[in-house]
């Protein structure tokens, strides 16, 4: 058995013939050739997959721009930076070059900063889904709206942002449609915003409420709680302006002064809550308490229809608090470039706002899908610039009317201050309402479903002077709202106390 098996030479040790094959030893053989090649191969296919590969998606991806934008790639007050393939970045890749650049009323070059052309079918907008845009679950009741907002409402269709409203009975109301925001994800800070929208409906059918406008990132729509002492303030003054009901606590200046009655209410607003009368070291979004903060409000179009002559109007308002007397600006100082085709609005304003606003005619063609229509403004709100603050609204690429700082002064009979072209973070909104308080329904005529189309939103910035994002050094507010979350993420909270927040001491109101 400890013989050597006859078909198996290495069995067979030769003691003269193995010494010397052991010293063989050739370095271009073909077998060790092969082997360091085989090695070589596998070490660079390791490199490339563990090293190469990731630089090269660095380097050879679509880059999206940060212009000026705050935090993670400079993008956006929840942290989400569309990076990866498929998701947009902050100038959608459809939006042509062309329109890359725009002059301004003021001369000066504005630059393309964000955009969406919402070419993409089959997006949808509940929370989480976009890194732009998120629409709400909620019923508007500040404006005692008939419909319920839901995300099923909004979403991407044929090459526009689709709202539809239908006659659907949802959370004890008969009405089902759709708001959409970029509240905390998206914001300006000066510029120029354009939508391109076909409405609802038809222009001799009224009671459609659609919209597009813009707000300041400290309150979110629909969330009574995060507006309560702050919509629609703009105000940057330590005076009567920030009180309870803008008096005195001696009732001054009466209504009848401020309102030219004595049975009305001037104002029911509660103060302004973050004020420049703010004690040392109470609850404010800073950066010091000096400084006054709030929510303003400007209005890219708010359709209507004059019933009397089926006349389809856009409404294009700044709302700012706190008030003049009789609610009347200073029209003096103003532009109106079309006189027979805009007019100033008769609505100025009420106990909870003042509407600085001029309705323009649209249109008979800008409705249901069969038409559309650009609406936009131009504003400039700068802290270090506010005599040469000015908001300038457009209609198809015409200008409608012109509001400069000088159309909000201070008004010695309600004792106010300068109120401020706004230079908060301005965030977007997008909506198809419905409410008898701003027009009556037709539901004779008006027909479900019915749609509003938004091919576009573009927003532009000066040269040097892009500003986007929701928390600006000088205008922060990621750290108040995440301070207060739940009344940010509760639309359930009607006021600030509801939600278990106490307005900060006025120094001059209360004292500290």
């Amino acid at each position: 058995m400890w013989d050597k098996d006859d078909d198996d030479p290495l069995h067979d040790p030769d003691p003269v013939r193995d010494p010397l094959l052991d010293q063989e030893c050739d370095p271009l053989s073909r077998r060790g050739w092969l082997n360091m090649t085989m090695v070589a191969v596998v070490c660079f296919g390791l490199i490339a997959l563990f090293a190469g590969y990731p630089i090269i998606t660095w380097y050879g991806r679509y880059r999206a721009l940060t212009l000026n934008g705050y935090n993670l790639g400079g993008i956006n007050g929840s942290g989400q930076v569309p990076i990866l393939p498929n998701l947009p970045s902050l100038i959608d890749k459809d939006t042509p070059t062309s329109v890359y650049t725009r002059v301004g009323t003021d001369g000066k070059t504005y630059n393309l900063v964000f955009s969406d052309e919402f070419n993409t079918d089959g997006r949808t907008f509940w929370p989480g889904e976009d890194p732009y845009w998120e629409a709400v679950d909620l019923h508007y009741w500040a404006t005692g709206d008939l419909e319920w907002y839901s995300p099923d409402a909004i979403e991407t269709k044929g090459g526009n942002l689709v709202i539809t409203m239908v006659e659907q009975f949802s959370h004890d109301l008969n009405f089902q449609s759709g708001m959409l925001q970029s509240w905390n994800k998206m914001c300006f800070s000066s510029g120029y915003i354009e939508v391109n929208i076909s409405l609802p409906g038809a222009h001799n059918t009224p009671g459609f409420w659609p919209g597009a406008w813009t707000m300041g990132n400290l309150g979110r729509a629909g969330y009574g709680a995060t507006t309560d002492g702050m919509w629609p303030y703009s105000y940057d003054t330590c005076d009567l302006g920030t009180f309870p009901g803008q008096q005195n606590k001696n009732g001054t200046p009466t209504s009848e002064q401020t309102l030219g009655t004595s049975t009305g209410t001037f104002s029911l607003l509660p103060g302004q809550r973050v004020s420049a009368c703010t004690c040392p070291g109470s609850d404010h979004p800073g950066p010091s308490v000096n400084r006054g903060r709030g929510v303003p409000e400007i209005d890219i179009i708010e359709a209507q229809i004059d019933p009397t002559v089926w006349q389809g109007g856009a409404s294009q308002s700044f709302q700012v608090a706190p008030f003049n007397a009789l609610y009347q600006f200073d029209n003096s100082t103003t532009t109106m470039y079309n006189t027979s085709a805009s007019h100033y609005n008769t609505y100025k304003g009420g106990a909870y706002q003042q509407a600085i606003s001029c309705v323009s005619d649209l249109p008979n063609t800008s409705y249901n899908g069969t038409g559309y229509s650009t609406y936009a403004f131009e504003f400039w709100g700068n802290r270090n610039d506010r005599d040469h603050s000015y908001i300038t609204w457009f209609v198809d690429g015409v200008k409608t009317w012109n509001a400069p700082a000088g159309s909000v002064p201070a008004d010695p009979i309600s004792g106010v201050s300068n109120r401020l072209i706004p230079e908060e973070p301005m965030y977007i909104i997008l909506n198809l309402g419905m409410a008898p308080s701003f027009q009556r329904q037709d539901f004779a005529h008006l027909q479900f479903p019915a749609h509003m189309l938004i091919d576009y939103v573009r927003v532009y910035q000066r040269t040097g002077s892009e500003n986007v994002g929701c928390n600006p050094s000088g205008y922060p507010t990621t750290d108040y709202i995440n301070s207060h979350i739940g009344a940010y993420t509760d639309a359930n909270f009607t006021t600030w106390a509801e939600a278990s927040y106490e307005f900060p001491r006025n120094s001059v109101y209360d004292g500290c």
